[in-house]
């Protein structure tokens, strides 16, 4: 059988796709914007501290503009199964007084050497791949944790919505091309298919409110912003720069102490 011929016919062989359409949701907002306004005046004067602890003296910090926004986050469930063929070679080893082997009606020639004789076999593998993922995507395409995004009901009339505070609309098939690249891989050594699918089973994009707050300096007009969840008045702080800001500050007193 040329196995090689047979991998070039079917290399190329289309990958079959599922997908169900997206589904939207905007979450209501469910703290009262004066509500943000006082927590943001509680922490108005951390942000404008030097080195993580070091306060401004006494002066006018003040709401220079308060504005409300939508968070886009999708969540999506996918599957990814191959059924497909690979080529590979078995060494088989036989007596060194061995000259013919004849298998399946094929006439094949040992190989002898110092440490015995062996016959080489080429022959397909049948083998099955299959992948799933349920992920949470912010807008950029990165996973987000699930705990992160906290449950609201939904707005009745999404539309009205969007269009009111002209949420920008993530694009159609952005979560679909993310997890397809992230689940979608081909062995390098494939030589025929027999089964390719990629489906997506669920698919929702949910838009949650966010308050945003920028306040200023009146001694050196410097201006510094805070975020709220419109759900649950939490403040919103980037963990990973967070974290990063932590480990630098300890590392500082740890050389100022040496020193």
């Amino acid at each position: 059988m040329d196995y090689a011929a047979i991998a070039l016919e079917h290399k190329d062989v289309a990958c079959t796709d599922i997908i169900v359409p997206r589904k939207t949701v905007v979450y209501e907002t469910l703290v009262d914007p004066t509500l943000i306004k006082v927590s943001g005046e509680r922490i108005k004067r951390q942000l404008f501290t030097r080195f993580g602890f070091i306060k401004p003296k006494s002066a006018p910090i003040e709401l220079f503009s308060m504005k409300k926004y939508y968070e886009p986050y999708v969540v999506v469930r996918a599957r990814y199964f191959l059924d497909y063929y690979r080529m590979n070679n078995y060494v088989v080893a036989v007596d060194n007084e061995v000259t013919e082997v004849i298998l399946l009606k094929e006439k094949l020639r040992p190989k002898h050497s110092s440490s015995g004789g062996s016959i080489k076999l080429e022959a397909e593998e049948r083998l099955e791949v299959e992948k799933k993922a349920f992920l949470m995507l912010d807008k950029n395409g990165q996973e987000v944790n699930l705990e992160t995004l906290p449950s609201a009901p939904p707005e009745k009339n999404p539309e009205e919505t969007i269009k009111k505070y002209e949420i920008e609309e993530l694009p159609s098939d952005s979560d679909v091309d993310f997890v397809r690249k992230r689940l979608v891989q081909r062995p390098e050594n494939i030589s025929r298919i027999v089964t390719e699918v990629f489906e997506v089973s669920e698919r929702l994009v949910i838009y949650a409110p966010r308050f945003e707050l920028t306040y200023v300096n009146a001694l050196n007009y410097k201006k510094k912003t805070v975020e709220f969840d419109g759900v649950t008045s939490k403040r919103i702080r980037d963990e990973k720069l967070h974290s990063k800001f932590v480990q630098a500050i300890k590392s500082f007193f740890k050389v100022t102490i040496k020193s």
